[in-house]
């Protein structure tokens, strides 16, 4: 008889509660059924969204009970519990966060592998993948570009935007060469270098009472409807959170945005406010306005990030002129701010 014993823990993180036989654990363990690469790619998802609900249907285009079951094997493939739901999501046992650095590092070896068995087999024309935060590209890209040209007129340059989370991720899987984003934590294999400090600003209803003010006190939105941060952008999210606290404003979102689109649409519909970087001006609709901040502002990094075991001789060349490319997108944004 294979069960000799049953063990009941606290609730797991998909609400059920939690069931170890004793017996069968070791024999599932010893049946070699299957940890895949989907297993370790569905865990990653779900521990950096902290929801099986946002990791399902925002990341992983499935269905949330296939995830929860996915979750499931891949625990009694491993033989502890990795995950558990708490007030906040879900969260990472010691053991699940043990296992995250490791199954980012199987995942990113994996698809370091992939993309360099297809540069493998391409023409030797000279490749350069960009990558950018959402709308970032239109203060860096020119610029960017101008500086590739100068010293490799014939390269192949492929540009994409993304949320900044997903751009780290295409970084350590070798997808692309150099990225404009966030520096996101616990990328180790990432290097960063600052090339901006966007200080926060208020973005706003055109028609809100407070947007015939030229600048605006922090503790005045205290009562206003807020648009918060989810934690698809985790660096920012902190960054919104912690200045808040430091100004001793208490405010309770009505919803959270995952990007910067998503928050202008919730700003103008709920009508609310919302503290975004500094670059989100350059994509306001004409129902929206942006005021700045009074006092001591907090601000948000944007960065360039690499793969440090990347030895492409682009990026090389790249990062040798990184500071002609900050003046010249300084003295190039000064100009528009001018005559804008």
């Amino acid at each position: 008889m294979l069960v000799s014993s049953l063990v009941l823990g606290n609730l797991g993180y998909d609400g059920t509660q939690q069931k170890y036989f004793v017996s069968w654990l070791p024999y599932m363990m010893g049946m070699g059924s299957g940890m895949e690469l989907r297993h370790l790619r569905y865990f990653v998802a779900v521990a950096e969204a902290g929801s099986l609900t946002i990791a399902a249907e925002r990341r992983l285009h499935t269905a949330q009970p296939s995830l929860s079951r996915q979750m499931r094997d891949l625990e009694h493939e491993v033989g502890t519990q990795l995950m558990m739901r708490s007030a906040r999501g879900i969260e990472l046992t010691a053991a699940g966060r043990a296992f995250l650095e490791h199954a980012r590092l199987v995942l990113a070896r994996t698809e370091a592998a992939v993309e360099a068995a297809r540069r493998a087999v391409q023409p030797a024309k000279p490749t350069f993948a960009l990558g950018f935060l959402t709308g970032a590209e239109m203060d860096w890209l020119p610029e960017a570009m101008n500086i590739l040209r100068d010293e490799l007129p014939n390269i192949d340059v492929t540009v994409s935007s993304d949320h900044s989370p997903l751009l780290a991720e295409a970084l350590s899987r070798g997808k692309l060469d150099l990225a404009f984003l966030r520096p996101e934590p616990h990328m180790h294999d990432l290097q960063y270098e600052v090339v901006r400090k966007e200080p926060l600003i208020l973005v706003l209803p055109s028609d809100h009472r407070l947007a015939s003010r030229k600048e605006i006190a922090i503790k005045e939105i205290a009562k206003e409807t807020f648009i918060g941060i989810s934690k698809m952008a985790p660096t920012l999210r902190a960054i919104v959170y912690d200045f808040l606290k430091r100004s001793g404003v208490g405010v309770e979102p009505k919803n959270e945005a995952d990007h910067l689109g998503m928050a202008m649409s919730l700003v103008a519909s709920t009508p609310g406010v919302a503290l975004l970087p500094a670059y989100a001006q350059n994509l306001l609709p004409w129902s929206l306005v942006s005021r700045p901040l009074r006092g001591k502002i907090a601000t948000v990094d944007l960065v360039i990030g690499y793969n440090k075991a990347n030895t492409s001789p682009i990026l090389k060349l790249f990062l040798s002129r990184r500071d002609e490319l900050i003046a010249r997108v300084a003295k190039r944004t000064r100009l528009v701010a001018a005559t804008a």
